[in-house]
């Protein structure tokens, strides 16, 4: 765990590192490094510091090369730092090389993130997928485990001695833990299944969007429900399906895992309960936290993964949130108030910004965003502002969709 004990024991203090190239240049990976400072916090750690490296490709040996690595050394060294954090996925290999050198606990995004999921795993179920996705990451990694504990117990460590035939056992047992846990899987998939068959003749909407945009806040003041929310990222795990009826219009509305760029392919796998979810809905309400620097990229990121699990031809509602939170000329927000053609034709020239103000609702609905995307409504699901014209948008296309498709069962 990357927490420290509860009896007074201090957080761990961690650094980041990663590398810019071709494809992450110094304006994303500031980006991506804010993301995984947020990722460090969530699972309990003090972001003291980030690094990064110029590389055009990883150094196979220690990832950002070895003088990086000795610089990161020094500091690691003369600032008590308990654990080191890559953006990007580092192979077994490296991370041994690494924990050598540092002589502390060095994690990737993809290690990270399996933390945060294992310590908000609740329920049975979603602790068994978080399960099967640690195993899955670590089994490549047993040899550096063992090799810690041949130094630790004085041993040699070499070919065919007792480090040997331990990983040897130790993978025979996690690859049988493996096996057992996917088996597992299945048949929970196969009740759930039944439970989605079993709900009736009834519309099925789901709400999906990037890590921390608010689906779950939106989930509780539609099904007027108490479905775990905080600002944090992946604050509920678990899918959560609640009746809703607006107007005597009943329809299903279920709440999913957010998704986050390199978003683990463990976790892809092993959450297929909650993309089945998304395949069974016939509405996607797409929730956006359009106050977000990067929320266009958040959004491209969402709708690759649906199209990876194949319901990108849904019918999709964004509903673009926070928008108590968006002011013109931060983050070059006021981007959404510029002309539509000169966005088209990407002209990105910008004219000098007043004193950053909110947005209104009115000036929202009139920007490029709002014709680019349609259906789509603005709301703030912390204020309750435009709730109104989220919930008639819900209402006119879950009725049109009922009466089309279960026309013997009209209950309005």
């Amino acid at each position: 765990m990357i927490q420290g004990k509860r009896e007074g024991s201090s957080m761990k203090r961690a650094i980041m590192v990663g590398i810019i190239n071709q494809k992450q240049d110094e304006v994303k990976i500031k980006e991506f490094m804010d993301e995984l400072a947020f990722l460090a916090e969530t699972a309990g750690a003090i972001p003291v510091k980030r690094f990064t490296q110029q590389l055009s490709r990883p150094d196979s040996g220690t990832f950002i090369g070895k003088g990086k690595a000795e610089e990161i050394k020094l500091f690691v060294d003369a600032n008590k730092i308990d654990l080191i954090i890559f953006d990007d996925e580092i192979s077994p290999s490296q991370q041994r090389n690494l924990e050598n050198l540092f002589e502390k606990k060095v994690l990737d995004r993809t290690g990270l993130i399996l933390e945060i999921f294992a310590q908000r795993a609740k329920t049975s179920y979603a602790k068994t997928q978080v399960e099967l996705a640690q195993y899955e990451y670590l089994y490549p990694r047993l040899m550096g485990m063992w090799t810690h504990l041949e130094r630790q117990r004085g041993g040699t460590g070499t070919r065919g001695g007792a480090g040997e035939k331990e990983i040897e056992t130790d993978r025979r047992i996690v690859r049988k833990k493996i096996h057992l846990l996917k088996e597992k899987l299945v048949e929970i998939d196969r009740q759930m299944a039944t439970q989605r068959r079993n709900r009736g003749e009834m519309i099925r909407v789901a709400l999906v969007g990037y890590t921390n945009v608010g689906k779950s806040t939106l989930m509780n003041l539609l099904a007027k429900s108490d479905v775990f929310a905080e600002n944090k990222l992946f604050a509920t795990l678990d899918t959560t399906v609640r009746k809703v009826v607006i107007d005597r219009v009943p329809f299903l509305l279920s709440d999913t895992v957010g998704f986050i760029r390199k978003l683990p392919h463990q976790l892809v796998d092993s959450f297929k309960s909650t993309l089945d979810e998304l395949r069974e809905a016939d509405i996607l309400l797409h929730v956006v936290d359009i106050s977000h620097p990067g929320f266009e990229d958040q959004m491209k990121e969402v709708k690759r993964t649906l199209h990876e699990i194949g319901v990108g031809d849904k019918l999709i509602i964004t509903v673009f949130n926070k928008i108590d939170a968006v002011r013109t000329g931060e983050h070059e927000i006021h981007r959404i108030l510029k002309n539509e053609n000169e966005i088209l034709r990407g002209d990105e020239t910008t004219d000098d910004v007043e004193e950053p103000k909110p947005i209104s609702l009115d000036d929202l609905k009139k920007s490029w965003i709002a014709k680019l995307f349609e259906p789509c409504v603005f709301i703030s699901a912390f204020t309750k502002e435009n709730m109104s014209e989220l919930k008639q948008l819900l209402f006119d296309t879950v009725k049109s969709m009922h009466i089309e498709r279960y026309p013997h069962q009209l209950p309005f």
